[in-house]
């Protein structure tokens, strides 16, 4: 899952998460399952399945992955140069993927963590 999940992007474009709408959403899943058609039917049906289960993040695979996503675009706001930022990011940044990692006691103390850093990095 980690290692597609942002297979889509290939044919629409890297869409920050702040800015991705539905739309996006639903234009960068139907290139990528005419895409995936096109693969030999084992693989297609294969990819098909992990999207699934990725999207509807019931197994704790989906969610972990789901989180480590979120937490992993935190982190690259951290360590950019605040320079970079757009206004909304300061919120956004200190908010941003707590509903991902719920479920998990690690994971939301590992984005406790990631809150302290974009803290000091903005100076609050």
């Amino acid at each position: 899952m980690c290692i597609i999940h942002d297979l889509g992007e290939c044919f629409t474009g890297d869409i920050p998460t702040f800015d991705k709408t539905k739309a996006h959403e639903e234009n960068e899943e139907n290139l990528l399952h005419s895409w995936v058609r096109t693969l030999p039917e084992n693989y297609a049906n294969e990819m098909i399945a992990l999207y699934e289960e990725m999207t509807e993040r019931k197994t704790i695979e989906s969610k972990i992955y789901k989180a480590i996503d979120g937490l992993e675009a935190l982190i690259q706001h951290n360590i950019s140069d605040l320079s970079t930022w757009i206004p909304k990011e300061y919120e956004l940044n200190l908010t941003y993927a707590d509903d991902k990692v719920a479920f998990s006691e690690y994971l939301t103390e590992l984005r406790e963590e990631i809150r302290k850093d974009t803290m000091e990095k903005i100076g609050g």
